[in-house]
């Protein structure tokens, strides 16, 4: 993927127009996740080391129109305590404010601007407002992976109007990428779980054309199952998504990709915290029973699988892991994927949804070699999508 790095731009003493997202988990003005904010500050030391003046972008939300709860403001105590530098505020991202914010930016000094998104024009991607944000920099640095799926003014619309690159998370995030799906090491599974396939149909279809192995958990393998005739009892099921799993299982086969489906499951009558359970062969499912996570049997088959594996892709988990005892099916693939990345002997990178909440649980999440915090984007990227905050780098290097 050919796109601007911004180690390899020249930032001192540039207004430097940072795309973040800084769009964070926060409940009653607390921030509950920081790992976003956190990720960002390879960035912000590289561009206060080197001199910028840089001016953050983000949103966060849905508002409608200039909403108070909606304002960034309350985030500077967390940015300050992370980032470990003076944050200024800007009470708006265009017009008079945020120009006396620019004149005011010292070399090495870092504002955030107010919400984007006060702004209906910036969902709008509309050129005007564009120009309006442009005029306040020299450079565009996106460092939204996060966002890039959105074709909206400060994540895609900038990088027209200014020279752009791509901050150090969005250059992770995309070297893991394609190292994990465009131009990985070979034999290559992907590890798909979650509640429902007709959320991931186009996921999947992607996916069967690109790996090896397609090992499906969660709810989606049992509509797989459903399709083959292999009763499921009361488990979550998308009766009406047969077909469509039969036609990805076709497609799957064609391809050469190998979809492999829990060989076992742990059952049971009553959901609750460490519920009674049983476990089955996936042949002998009672129909009077639900199945909540994948059995032992099944995470050895996976094991089986994955040591002849180079490279590893993990979206959804494999049960009900919020819920004990059944995320044992979740916790031991992780281990299992956790123990051969520190090995060396593969590349695993996991992400969207659940999945980092899954990983963290499971206390793996540090020993895989990249996990996304990106949810939609990374989602649209394993559908084969092309994002446009993304799309809009790469069109500009090659413009040059």
């Amino acid at each position: 993927m050919d796109f601007q790095s911004l180690k390899n731009t020249d930032v001192k003493g540039k207004i430097v127009l940072l795309r973040a997202d800084l769009n964070v988990p926060a409940s009653e003005g607390n921030i509950t996740d920081t790992t976003r904010i956190d990720r960002l500050k390879p960035t912000i030391d590289f561009l206060t080391a080197q001199g910028a003046k840089t001016l953050i972008l983000s949103h966060f939300g849905r508002p409608k129109g200039v909403t108070p709860e909606f304002s960034l403001k309350f985030m500077l105590p967390a940015l300050e305590k992370s980032w470990g530098v003076k944050v200024g505020f800007a009470d708006d991202c265009i017009g008079a404010l945020a120009e006396a914010a620019k004149a005011a930016l010292q070399n090495g000094a870092v504002t955030l601007l107010e919400n984007v998104r006060f702004h209906p024009e910036e969902e709008k991607n509309d050129a005007s407002f564009t120009k309006q944000l442009a005029a306040l920099g020299d450079i565009y640095c996106n460092d939204a992976f996060s966002a890039a799926h959105r074709a909206h003014a400060s994540t895609e619309g900038l990088a027209h109007f200014l020279p752009a690159c791509a901050g150090f998370l969005m250059e992770a995030e995309l070297n893991a990428l394609t190292a994990a799906l465009e131009n990985p090491s070979r034999p290559v599974m992907a590890i798909v779980g979650g509640a429902k396939i007709s959320t991931k149909l186009s996921v999947l279809d992607n996916l069967v054309r690109k790996v090896d192995y397609l090992f499906l958990g969660g709810g989606m393998a049992n509509t797989f199952m459903y399709a083959q005739g292999i009763e499921v009892g009361k488990s979550l099921c998308e009766k009406d998504m047969a077909d469509e799993a039969r036609k990805i299982m076709a497609t799957a086969k064609a391809a050469n990709c190998e979809i492999l489906l829990p060989t076992d499951r742990v059952t049971i009558t009553e959901f609750r915290e460490n519920a009674p359970f049983e476990i089955y062969a996936a042949a002998d499912m009672p129909a009077e029973r639900e199945a909540v996570d994948v059995g032992p049997a099944t995470i050895e088959m996976m094991k089986e699988k994955l040591a002849n594996c180079k490279t590893v892709l993990w979206n959804g988990p494999l049960g009900v892991f919020e819920v004990k005892p059944f995320d044992k099916g979740t916790n031991g693939a992780a281990d299992t994927v956790a123990a051969l990345t520190k090995a060396g002997k593969i590349v695993s990178v996991a992400g969207g949804g659940d999945t980092v909440s899954a990983l963290e649980h499971a206390g793996c999440a540090d020993d895989f070699t990249y996990v996304s915090s990106a949810g939609g984007a990374f989602l649209e990227w394993m559908e084969g999508k092309p994002l446009p905050g993304v799309e809009a780098l790469s069109s500009q290097k090659k413009a040059a």
